[in-house]
């Protein structure tokens, strides 16, 4: 804040002394407020320009700025050329106004195609660097904090990027008149605090926005196109749609399904009913990492360990689900 204050004093002082040490003795003062004012007004519009800015990646800036130089060096072969054919004609009044017109359009037409377009350029190092490193967060995986213990493990390394949008969404759900939400809210700020202390990891909020998409995901792809950089959700429909478009997905569900211990038909364990299933004669219990046991005939045994046989294993995009039926009726069958 105090080097904004700076800046606008700096500025508003430029602008008077500039009118008041060039201007004549006439109406001096008047002249010397008006350049106060200029001054100020040109230090505002140089700080909304930096806080735009701020929303684009490095790569972009510099792509805009690289096109800018190529179009003045347009422009000024351009104006080379208007000025020697203005020799011959001996007609030269017009022709500083067409050589700033031509200015203007090429530099508008380099810093915008320098900026769009720069992200068809590869460069090998730097992407292959952000690919490996960098990591995008969003908001469910954040609230729902198993990304915390992957992280401690250290399974996870590197930069974790947080965008500012995503984390004014959790802000928004911790500050939500639904207890619920307010309780997960704050889950994910307690989990994004919890990585900023690790070792592991090193956590970077970054301001870049994308105001013309709506809604959180479609920006998180933007983001994750922009930076090439992999994407972490437990979300399906983020990851369905990130993966169309061909950005890396790092989907905590599929890891934890991943690590689940395999289950064959005809292997035995010991489990607890829990309650009757929805058809009828069913049982339900449940393994330590919260997969789904079916036991055919234990409707009745609730509450009470049985021994047990699988039968098949159903794999689903909520989750696995094991069948079984209880070794003592498998025994009497074989």
């Amino acid at each position: 804040m105090l080097n904004k204050v700076i800046f606008f004093l700096a500025c508003s002082l430029s602008g008077y002394c500039i009118v008041y040490y060039t201007s004549s003795d006439s109406y001096l003062i008047i002249k010397s407020i008006a350049g106060l004012v200029s001054g100020l007004i040109i230090a505002l519009i140089i700080l909304k320009i930096e806080k735009d800015v701020r929303k684009y990646s490095i790569k972009v800036i510099l792509g805009g700025v690289a096109g800018i130089v190529i179009g003045l060096l347009i422009a000024f072969m351009f104006g080379f050329g208007l000025n020697f054919i203005s020799k011959i004609n001996d007609n030269q009044q017009a022709l500083p106004w067409i050589y700033l017109f031509i200015t203007i359009i090429f530099s508008y037409l380099g810093l915008t195609i320098g900026a769009n377009k720069v992200e068809e350029i590869s460069f090998a190092g730097i992407d292959s660097q952000k690919t490996s490193d960098h990591r995008i967060l969003d908001t469910s995986v954040i609230i729902e904090g198993r990304i915390a213990d992957i992280c401690d493990s250290g399974f996870i390394e590197g930069e974790l990027i947080v965008p500012r949008f995503v984390l004014n969404e959790l802000q928004l759900v911790a500050d939500s008149s639904d207890s619920m939400k307010r309780l997960r809210g704050r889950r994910g700020l307690d989990v994004l605090n919890h990585l900023q202390k690790s070792l592991n990891v090193n956590i970077e909020i970054i301001d870049q926005d994308f105001p013309k998409i709506k809604g959180v995901d479609g920006k998180l792809v933007a983001l994750a196109k922009q930076l090439n950089a992999k994407l972490i959700t437990n979300d399906y429909n983020l990851n369905k749609v990130a993966e169309l478009q061909g950005i890396r997905v790092l989907n905590i569900n599929e890891l934890a399904n991943a690590m689940k211990p395999v289950v064959l038909p005809g292997e035995q364990m010991t489990v607890k009913i829990v309650r009757e299933g929805k058809e009828a004669g069913q049982g339900v219990a449940y393994l330590d990492d919260g997969t789904m046991i079916i036991v055919e005939n234990a409707h009745k045994l609730v509450n009470q360990n049985v021994h047990v046989v699988v039968t098949s294993v159903l794999q689903t995009t909520a989750g696995r689900m094991i069948f079984s039926e209880l070794k003592e009726i498998a025994d009497r069958e074989d």
